[in-house]
């Protein structure tokens, strides 16, 4: 099941966004109606995200998602309503197949890229597969991730850079890891959002500074990145999950503005 898009997104700047976790069905074509309005105005590839679970949520009680078959039939009216490629998380093995009938890229959460077979099975689909960096992890050790998913044969592999820990409650960017990761031979991408966390530092939520979302970006750029990741919403701060890290869908385009058009 090799993919259209690998191709597209070695060769070109690309921008992975959309809500942190499925809402409603409302939310998703909001938000993918405003990314094909910014993807013709940029013409830069875009991939439309967002989580059927978050099954790493800080606390039980906070929200998850729809699951994977409601979550699956959304995503699959967001791509057949706008065609926009799909990124999605699995967590455990066994949601890669049903997943990669309607999703694009299978994306690995960062606590789970040495999962071995979660690796594995990502990889056995055929389709691109999107390991995030763990937190405890360097650039040049997420070699090794990678080679988990060389080894089913599936060389359509990104690498994504979301900062470090840095004692309780906080993350730092060593912005290094990009061209550390790019050294690997795969696309490098630069999750904006999730970098300026402050994990479980809200009361059994994850806090977080938006307002160095766009720096995050740019220092990225000038690092080699090749793609970014950003998480969007309309209103972040009514957002079910990772409301103070998502950007204001209405100032994704300023930011565009200016990752797009620097030197």
């Amino acid at each position: 099941m090799k993919s259209e898009w690998y191709p597209k997104l070695a060769k070109a700047p690309f921008l992975i966004a959309g809500p942190c976790v499925i809402e409603n069905q409302e939310l998703l074509m909001t938000v993918a109606a405003e990314l094909v309005r910014l993807r013709d105005t940029f013409q830069v590839e875009m991939i439309f995200k967002a989580s059927f679970d978050k099954a790493n949520r800080t606390s039980v009680k906070s929200f998850r998602g729809p699951g994977l078959e409601e979550g699956l039939k959304m995503l699959a009216k967001v791509k057949s309503e706008f065609g926009l490629p799909l990124l999605t998380d699995i967590h455990e093995a066994h949601q890669a197949a049903p997943v990669a009938e309607v999703v694009d890229i299978l994306q690995i959460p960062a606590f789970l890229c040495r999962q071995t077979d979660l690796l594995v099975a990502a990889g056995e689909t055929g389709r691109i597969v999107n390991i995030k960096k763990a937190q405890f992890l360097s650039g040049e050790d997420m070699l090794f991730p990678a080679e988990k998913v060389l080894s089913t044969g599936n060389q359509q592999i990104l690498l994504t850079e979301r900062g470090n820990i840095y004692g309780y409650n906080n993350l730092v960017v060593d912005f290094r890891n990009i061209p550390d990761m790019k050294a690997h031979g795969f696309p490098v991408v630069m999750d904006c959002t999730h970098s300026v966390q402050r994990p479980g530092a809200a009361g059994g939520k994850t806090g977080g500074n938006r307002e160095f979302v766009p720096a995050m970006a740019y220092a990225a750029k000038a690092f080699g990145a090749d793609g970014y990741f950003m998480e969007v919403h309309p209103d972040p701060e009514k957002g079910l999950s990772d409301g103070p890290n998502m950007l204001y869908l209405k100032d994704l385009e300023g930011v565009m503005q200016q990752l797009f058009s620097l030197a």
